[in-house]
């Protein structure tokens, strides 16, 4: 049927790029829009109901991330752009294109109600997000609502990606139609290309590192385009280089014979190395004192620089996620996707014999540090409470058989270290920040929704805490997800801080607990999750119990179609060498 109404044509450009799901928690400036996409659109996009704004952003980043698609969020006027706006930010620091919609009172202030639509009003009201979104509008008449949409769209999508913010009008979007509007010449339009390197810059990289007797590759977000994810371990095999990913995304299979990732010795006695896609290039040659706050670099004196990527491009002027300022000999912008093809068809022109033999002396190396990973994750096998190595084991035991996926969270680097990750399918990158955890995993759980896979999310305790409420959307969804507590019982990183402190300055280390620990009393996770309708279990804290627990709930998620919790005890292992 045709559009009657403001909010019918938004609902029009929702399908015409393609958006499948709208997070949302309900709101009253959008109500038009609610109701358009409920009747004028079937429910297409799917609602997604969220008993939170900032899981709604959460869970569209998620998606989105693992997906490539972008996905819509809907957030209620001024507070419900102010409740996501943490979570918008984190989309932001993570490169992903979300979808935010708002809505406003009526700009025609003679058609607000009272109080009511003023409160929920602002001039303007992107101002609130500005600083941490590519691009934000407020259309202003229902014929802008196509041109905007798109261009927002592109903004977001166009790499470096990152959020936007469209804003409607609740009397436009109820306002019925005086005239048909077609959305069809801004849905066809073409998006816009990536961009390529400089051909003579490529070259000049491609001297460099065939001249190079001991070359890096660092890579952080390269692992966000499957293609570019296998060039990277193309890369390293050609030039016989080791590789340490940063894991902002994925950037080469854990167990690939030239992963050195967290071997900082490789760093030590580098020539040259190759930054792909670092956003913080200076956090990553440097090591820091957390208590002195002192810098020492990584790399020794005279080793080059080449930097591949789009970091100069990153749009905030607000935000100082960037880091502090590392120089560089050779800096080209280019999407690594087609930068790093061209870059190894020069290097295959420039092949040497002693590059095999590089390699092969490196992969001799790596199979002596796998070893000693191995030795190193059995030392406190049988802890009680659990230590994380024996929790990822027992895990990775548990679902190797299956077609799962890691959601982010990686039980204090045993994931990676320990599990079989072969592609950014698997894992899409680490995770973020306190209250991103559970929202982000239902994201990626959306995200292979009714493709079989199963679903991991290692949780941690103060993170769902934050949003517990995002159980009930992943049992409403009915997501074939596993979560497993990483649970220590307290604040932990906070905690770390508080000793780090204390020890400085010799106060008491026996109460850097203060404000920390969460065992007084301690949440009932299982429960809790059994509340929401989650097949729940726990507290665990015998590491022989784990792997019967983890077999039940597979088989809950297969047989029964619903998510399951396992809340498992984890030992405060890094705690210790405080006391």
């Amino acid at each position: 049927m045709a559009a009657r109404y403001g909010s019918d044509v938004i609902v029009d450009l929702l399908k015409g790029f393609g958006i499948q799901y709208a997070a949302l928690n309900p709101g009253a400036t959008y109500r038009g829009l609610h109701d358009s996409i409920v009747n004028y659109g079937g429910n297409c996009p799917e609602i997604v109901t969220c008993t939170h704004e900032e899981i709604a952003v959460a869970i569209a980043h998620g998606y989105t991330k693992v997906t490539g698609k972008p996905m819509a969020a809907i957030v209620h006027d001024v507070v419900g752009l102010l409740h996501s706006s943490m979570a918008i930010y984190y989309a932001h620091i993570d490169r992903v294109p979300v979808l935010v919609l708002g809505a406003t009172g009526p700009l025609d202030r003679s058609k607000r109600r009272p109080y009511i639509d003023w409160i929920h009003s602002a001039l303007v009201q992107g101002n609130a997000v500005r600083d941490f979104v590519k691009w934000d509008d407020q259309p202003a008449s229902v014929a802008d609502f196509a041109p905007s949409f798109a261009r927002g769209y592109r903004i977001a999508t166009t790499e470096p990606a990152g959020p936007i913010y469209l804003c409607y009008d609740a009397g436009l979007q109820e306002d019925e139609l005086e005239r048909p509007v077609s959305v069809k010449a801004e849905v066809e339009a073409a998006l816009p290309t990536a961009p390529q390197a400089d051909p003579a810059a490529l070259a000049d990289a491609a001297d460099r590192i065939a001249k190079a007797e001991r070359p890096v590759i660092v890579a952080e977000y390269t692992g966000r385009d499957a293609d570019a994810f296998r060039e990277v371990a193309a890369l390293a095999e050609l030039i016989g280089a080791p590789v340490i990913d940063l894991q902002a995304r994925l950037n080469i299979a854990t167990r690939h014979p030239l992963n050195f990732t967290g071997s900082e010795a490789m760093l030590n006695v580098a020539d040259l190395i190759l930054a792909l896609d670092v956003g913080d290039l200076f956090r990553a040659l440097n090591r820091l004192d957390r208590t002195t706050h002192e810098k020492q670099s990584r790399i020794r004196a005279g080793c080059a620089i080449v930097q591949i990527g789009l970091m100069e491009l990153r749009s905030s002027k607000w935000s100082e996620d960037i880091g502090q300022f590392q120089p560089v000999d050779l800096s080209i912008v280019a999407d690594t996707r087609l930068a790093l093809p061209a870059l190894r068809a020069l290097l295959s022109k420039l092949q040497s014999p002693k590059w095999a033999e590089r390699r092969a002396r490196l992969e001799k190396d790596n199979a002596a540090l796998r070893t000693d990973v191995e030795k190193q994750s059995r030392l406190h096998w049988d802890d009680s409470p659990i230590w994380p190595a024996r929790l990822a084991s027992e895990i990775w035991d548990a679902i190797k058989s299956e077609d799962w996926v890691l959601t982010g969270a990686d039980l204090e680097d045993w994931a990676p270290k320990l599990w079989d990750i072969d592609s950014p399918v698997r894992w899409p990158g680490r995770s973020l920040g306190t209250a991103t955890q559970i929202g982000i995993s239902l994201g990626v759980a959306l995200g292979h929704r009714g493709d079989g896979k199963l679903i991991v999310n290692i949780q941690p305790d103060g993170d769902l805490l934050f949003d517990p409420g995002a159980l009930w959307t992943a049992a409403n969804l009915k997501l074939p997800m596993l979560a497993v507590m990483y649970n220590n019982r307290a604040y932990y990183n906070d905690w770390e801080h508080q000793l780090r402190v204390a020890e400085k300055r010799g106060t008491d280390k026996t109460r850097a607990n203060i404000g920390m620990d969460l065992s007084d009393p301690a949440p009932d996770f299982a429960m809790l999750a059994k509340s929401f309708g989650w097949y729940g279990e726990g507290p665990i804290d015998d590491p022989k119990d784990v792997g019967p627990a983890l077999r039940r709930a597979i088989e809950v998620i297969h047989k029964e179609g619903r998510p399951a919790l396992l809340d498992t005890i984890v030992r405060k292992r890094e705690l210790t060498r405080f006391r």
